[in-house]
């Protein structure tokens, strides 16, 4: 496990780290929100107790106390205040996909129970719509951006005037209502289906053990801006994100949405961000224009052999030019969700840029191992988080297991599923369902998903994550998902085949091709050149061009049921 890097605030749940953080950053800037270009409100730590104490006084006082209150939106300060007024002495607090069709939306909040919702307003209609299906328990509506109660829904800014009365006259029942850490207090969906997705049960104390471990190695401060910009209602966002800056004292920007990333890294000056990886290569990408139309790649090729065995603070100060392009002022980007490309892990260390890479799922809070910036190797999810424990079981001849967790982040488990809860909650151990290996360091790689592994005739095993990240390089490949096909001839050999979704721009631009005919050589010759570098039994054997996207969740994980089943049915026309 990782040693601890940093000191750190001991809290048992989040509303004794609210008292904490107002106590110790009472002044310090918690959210800086544009209001027009060039304008912006700052809303101070102390504020966003104060906030959070009004607003949970008032939903006690409608009768919301011990209810599930559900919150969905964009990521705003008021979501977040919310969901910090539910949790912290009203009720349970269900973060909801703001992605979710109308009709899954209603499943989710019937599943789930939900007496009170707070929305952004483009939810306003289908949520009336919902209210009155008498399926559910919704009773009350409240808006984030209304500015006063009328037509039977409440206005959180009304609520909050409304709390800081009832809190001047004397009522201070949420601000001593008492927290059970070890009580569910936090009810997650996971991704898929609604009626196949499971309720993650978790507890302040999962949220906090997690927070306390994730910021005794992570270098995020009280002087640190953070970019929120992945779905807030996804645990790596809520808890690395959101819950992180507001532990740490750092103060949090909102993104106005992932054309502008690298717009508003420069506008705020951003140091801190949490993503996935595939916005880190596209700011890579827009590094790498802006050198190549400077004419300074030869330059910048020479620097870094230099300074491969330099200081980040060295290379930092080599590269000030491209710090430039992003801020000036990027200390840490952490990458999660996804698998990472060691290659652009390795661009941006190189360039003075501490990028690290984490592994998690919501089951754990979601961290369970981060590379930090004295303990890391290219290629590798880090160690396990300091009160963390892993292991593998069923490990095969190549080293390769099903990585299991213990500690004191690990959920509760599934609300109202005895039999997946017992499934996969294994005494302490909690079952991943991902392959992993684990060198002699304790620095932990993942293969894939137990799930997805594709089993051969001769009993090999293809990890398709690992072969989509090689098919990813090839230039104008957007994405790749990677799949087995039985032959008509044995039907238990497998050969490995490949669906790519390709980007006919890209292709233009590098190969100078347009015809599909002339795409589907270009490509076939760099599935060639993959196949002479990998064992013969993982080399492609067939490959679908496609410009329509893979079927994924709203987390943009690939799902790969769904795909199979596309493929099968358009090969059968």
């Amino acid at each position: 496990m990782s040693e601890k890097l940093y000191k750190t605030i001991e809290i048992t749940d989040l509303k004794d780290m609210l008292n904490k953080t107002k106590n110790q950053y009472s002044d310090k800037i918690a959210y800086k929100i544009k209001i027009t270009e060039g304008t912006y409100r700052t809303i101070t730590h102390k504020e966003v107790r104060d906030m959070v104490d009004a607003l949970g006084t008032a939903l006690i006082d409608m009768g919301l106390q011990n209810k599930r209150i559900a919150v969905i939106g964009e990521n705003r300060y008021e979501w977040e205040i919310a969901y910090l007024s539910i949790v912290c002495g009203t009720g349970i607090v269900v973060p909801l996909d703001k992605a979710l069709p109308e009709n899954e939306l209603e499943t989710l909040i019937e599943r789930s129970e939900v007496e009170a919702i707070f929305y952004s307003s483009k939810y306003e209609e289908e949520l009336i719509k919902i209210k009155y299906n008498e399926n559910n328990k919704l009773k009350h509506l409240i808006s984030m951006d209304r500015n006063q109660n009328e037509d039977g829904i409440y206005s959180q800014q009304e609520l909050i005037k409304r709390g800081k009365e009832l809190i001047e006259s004397g009522n201070t029942e949420f601000i001593n209502a008492k927290i059970d850490n070890e009580k569910m207090s936090i009810m997650l969906f996971t991704s898929g289906t609604t009626s196949a997705s499971k309720v993650v049960a978790l507890s302040h104390k999962n949220i906090c053990s997690n927070l306390m471990d994730i910021g005794s190695i992570l270098d995020v401060t009280s002087d640190d801006v953070v970019l929120s910009i992945l779905p807030i209602h996804h645990v790596f966002e809520c808890t690395v994100g959101f819950l992180l800056a507001l532990y740490k004292g750092a103060q949090t920007v909102f993104c106005d949405g992932l054309r502008h990333v690298v717009e508003n890294l420069n506008e705020y000056k951003v140091s801190v961000m949490a993503c996935v990886p595939g916005i880190y290569e596209r700011i890579f990408g827009i590094i790498r224009k802006q050198i190549e139309k400077q004419g300074k790649l030869k330059e910048i090729l020479e620097k870094e052999e230099k300074l491969k065995s330099s200081s980040m603070e060295e290379r930092k100060n080599a590269f000030k030019e491209i710090h430039n392009l992003i801020g000036g002022n990027i200390k840490l980007f952490i990458s999660g969700a996804a698998s990472l490309d060691s290659k652009i892990e390795e661009k941006y260390r190189l360039l003075g840029i501490n990028l690290v890479q984490g592994y998690g799922l919501t089951e754990t809070s979601p961290v369970v191992a981060v590379g930090t910036n004295k303990e890391y190797k290219l290629g590798s999810i880090g160690k396990a988080v300091p009160s963390d424990e892993v292991k593998l079981i069923d490990v095969n001849e190549e080293g390769i297991g099903e990585l299991l967790v213990k500690g004191p982040n690990v959920a509760l488990g599934y609300y109202n599923d005895v039999k997946a809860t017992k499934e996969a909650f294994d005494g302490e151990w909690f079952h991943t369902g991902d392959l992993a290996k684990i060198d002699d360091e304790g620095y932990i790689f993942i293969c894939g998903r137990k799930k997805s592994v594709i089993v051969l005739k001769n009993g090999k095993n293809i990890f398709p994550e690992e072969m989509e990240t090689l098919v990813n390089k090839i230039e104008g490949v957007q994405e790749s998902f990677i799949f087995g096909k039985q032959q008509t001839d044995d039907k238990e050999n497998i050969k490995i085949n490949v669906q790519i979704v390709y980007d006919k721009e890209i292709i233009k631009n590098v190969y100078n091709v347009e015809k599909i005919e002339d795409i589907n050589k270009v490509i076939l010759e760099k599935i060639k050149e993959i196949n002479a570098q990998i064992p013969k039994y993982k080399a492609i054997r067939g490959m679908i061009l496609t410009e329509e996207p893979l079927i994924k969740t709203t987390t943009n994980k690939i799902k790969r049921q769904a795909n199979l089943d596309r493929i099968n049915a358009e090969l059968q026309r």
